[in-house]
């Protein structure tokens, strides 16, 4: 995984779940979604990734 994808992957998953926990305690449910979207997003990001890795060894 090249270093600028996984550090890509990583801060979105790290505002992805700050968004979405802020959203959260101050009762925003629609901002709360597009935090979990965006650390979904991360999330797929890295495992497209390890599986990219995983054909290149």
């Amino acid at each position: 995984m090249s270093t600028g994808e996984k550090a890509k992957a990583t801060t979105e998953q790290v505002v992805g779940k700050a968004v979405r926990k802020l959203a959260h305690a101050m009762g925003k449910d629609t901002t709360a979604a597009k935090g979990a979207a965006l650390e979904a997003r991360g999330k797929a990001r890295a495992t497209k990734e390890s599986a990219k890795d995983g054909f290149r060894h």
